[in-house]
């Protein structure tokens, strides 16, 4: 039996604006205090639906300088090799938010297929910027909460501690309130590794750390994530 999911590259998979509020416990409050960044988001659509709700969004990855159309086939690709390579490793998932596999390949497509639809013009429109941490193109403190799903510690296995708390102390550079950061886990659903000596080192660079619960699981355990904000 594998012992963790088997991707031999950053996974080019989007998420939807509920999933987001579920995974980020967000509330109405929080959501229209000011500009949100979505960042490593890949072909999520909480940046298009958010703007559809009158909630300020800018979403940065590092393929954004690609078109539209070659985004799409890339996530289309993706969502086939992910749930081929999620059957071979059933014992690291929990069936609670999703009722099954179908529906979770469908809300993949469909946050894909609105990225697709809003992005060029969202593009032109400085809601899509072509990014790459550890470094930002944004000035200090412009966001009032910075979202980041599905990237740094579930590729712990190949972006190493100083990757991370560069990453980590740019995502609060650009943060006026908040960065949240989920999951907390690598692609064997085991907890980062290096959390303890990784939440000293942000310390000493004056970033505070929280892990808090969340109410969404779909890898096994994966029911917590990190709060940070400027000491």
């Amino acid at each position: 039996m594998q012992d963790r999911l088997q991707l031999d590259r950053v996974a080019f998979i989007g998420r939807t604006y509920d999933e987001y509020r579920s995974i980020f416990d967000l509330d109405e409050t929080l959501l229209k205090r000011g500009p949100i960044l979505d960042c490593a988001s890949g072909p999520s659509s909480f940046s298009a639906e958010a703007r559809k709700r009158g909630v300020q969004a800018v979403a940065c990855d590092l393929l954004y300088d690609l078109p539209a159309p070659v985004l799409g086939t890339r996530g289309r690709v993706d969502i086939g090799e992910v749930f081929s390579k999620v059957d071979d490793v059933p014992h690291l998932y929990v069936w609670k938010y999703y009722k099954n596999r179908d529906e979770i390949i469908s809300l993949r497509h469909k946050a894909l297929d609105n990225f697709v639809a809003d992005f060029s013009a969202g593009k032109r429109e400085g809601r899509y910027v072509r990014a790459e941490l550890p470094r930002l193109p944004f000035p200090d403190r412009t966001f009032s909460l910075v979202l980041v799903s599905h990237f740094l510690f579930l590729y712990g296995d190949r972006l190493d501690l100083a990757f991370h708390v560069a990453s980590l102390k740019e995502l609060v550079r650009v943060a006026s309130g908040e960065v949240r950061v989920y999951p907390l886990q690598g692609l064997d659903a085991k907890p980062y590794p290096k959390m303890d000596e990784l939440v000293l080192l942000l310390r000493a660079e004056g970033v505070e750390t929280e892990i808090i619960g969340t109410s969404f699981e779909f890898q096994r355990g994966s029911n917590k994530l990190m709060k940070l904000r400027r000491t």
